[in-house]
């Protein structure tokens, strides 16, 4: 077995790339993992657990903000900026799926380069929306849950922000 022939990647998943465009989306994945990653490693993850975006210049959660309650999505930012500084603890408390989704995403997109750079990509499979679905409905799912049991998640200042901007009485 030549070492040409090896190859780490599932390449009966793939198929052959017909054109530069074919791989455009590849690349695409593979730029965003990397944007995300180093904002992450750029980035101190707040001890809160969240609100590490808030860093960026961006608003607090509108859910933190008008209800004191996370929705899905909060804490993601703090859990993989968190993993990338190697604190696990922080990771997982920020948001449970957090670093599964993080290395999730890794996986995908460096194959997905490493299937580029053999001028091939993914082949369409009947798999994938399922898979998407069910992902999905776990990501909601425990963010509905999160949500309802977890009260006053608000820190002062993102309070202070809702008094502010009208969205919340004090």
């Amino acid at each position: 077995m030549s070492l040409s022939s090896f190859s780490p990647f599932p390449l009966g998943l793939s198929e052959p790339a017909l054109s530069r465009r074919d791989l455009a989306g590849s690349l695409t994945i593979a730029c965003g993992w990397l944007f995300v990653t180093v904002v992450g490693l750029i980035l101190t993850p707040d001890r809160h657990g969240h609100g590490t975006h808030q860093r960026l210049g961006m608003p607090p959660c509108p859910s933190v903000v008008l209800f004191d309650r996370p929705c899905p999505g909060c804490g993601l930012t703090t859990s993989w900026t968190a993993l990338l500084h190697g604190d696990l603890a922080l990771a997982f408390h920020a948001h449970a799926l957090g670093p599964f989704l993080y290395l999730g995403l890794t996986a995908f997109a460096l194959s997905t380069f490493g299937l580029a750079l053999r001028n091939r990509r993914w082949r369409d499979a009947r798999w994938i929306t399922p898979a998407y679905s069910i992902l999905f409905g776990a990501f909601l799912a425990y963010g509905l849950v999160r949500m309802v049991l977890t009260p006053h998640y608000a820190t002062g200042k993102e309070r202070l922000f809702g008094i502010a901007t009208g969205q919340r009485t004090p």
